[in-house]
């Protein structure tokens, strides 16, 4: 069985987080399976917004550009509101997957119901907007928010993660769930943490979408090209915008 190569985008410019959720990637992935961690250089320096997410998209792109020029084979868009996720399946041969949808369909494989831990309360209605359109939201008891800037996560203290897992105790108990999801990308190096100390699945979407992108290579299977996901039809772009057009090779 050859190797993978799976490109992990952080839409955000922080470097930090980039590396937060490589270690994660890499830690979960198999032996035949390179991670490729990558953020813009320009953009937003975290995501928590539909703004946030319009400003990241474009560099989503790029990158997704980028990695099918270099021969990857899959791709993850590593920010919870799996922002320009749609577009970049369009662009890209192989599969590519966003940290939401992943998260929420790990969690309904082993819970009949689940919560999601978030950081702003903004982002509890993206949330629910994903739940809705990938059709979980019946399996989703509660989205909760912490109220936790994004970058909080990377300034060191570490008084963000205690929030994490003070919160999640009490969503615990509180929502009476068999799994709870973690609904940011730079919480996924508390998952296994978590799932010690509260005895139950909690899940990291940045592990989930390895996983199953390892799954789909494997299987050889790809982004369906027949229909609406098949690559955008070449015309007169111009700008900035014509650097993110990937052209597939007849």
């Amino acid at each position: 069985m050859r190797r993978h190569r799976i490109q992990l985008i952080n839409p955000n410019t922080s470097q930090a987080m980039t590396e937060t959720m490589a270690h994660t990637a890499r830690a979960i992935a198999g032996s035949r399976v390179e991670i490729e961690a990558v953020c813009p250089i320009e953009g937003v320096p975290s995501i928590e917004g539909h703004f946030d997410e319009a400003v990241a998209t474009l560099g989503i792109l790029q990158h997704i550009r980028e990695g099918e020029d270099r021969g990857v084979d899959g791709h993850i868009i590593a920010c919870f509101g799996d922002p320009g996720l749609l577009a970049a399946r369009e662009l890209a041969k192989g599969p590519v997957l966003g940290i939401a949808e992943a998260a929420m369909h790990v969690a309904s494989l082993v819970a009949t119901r689940f919560s999601i831990v978030t950081t702003l309360p903004r982002t509890v209605i993206i949330a629910r907007h994903l739940l809705h359109r990938y059709g979980f939201h019946d399996h989703c008891a509660a989205v909760h928010a912490i109220d936790l800037p994004v970058l909080s996560l990377e300034d060191g203290s570490g008084m963000a993660q205690q929030k994490v897992r003070d919160f999640c105790l009490n969503v615990k108990h509180q929502d009476n769930v068999g799994a709870i999801i973690l609904g940011c990308g730079g919480m996924a190096d508390l998952a296994a943490e978590l799932s010690d100390t509260l005895e139950m699945p909690v899940i990291d979407g940045v592990g989930a979408a390895v996983s199953l992108m390892e799954s789909l290579l494997n299987l050889g299977v790809t982004t369906s090209k027949w229909g609406d996901l098949d690559f955008p039809r070449n015309k007169g772009i111009t700008g900035p915008y014509a650097a993110c057009l990937t052209r597939p090779s007849p």
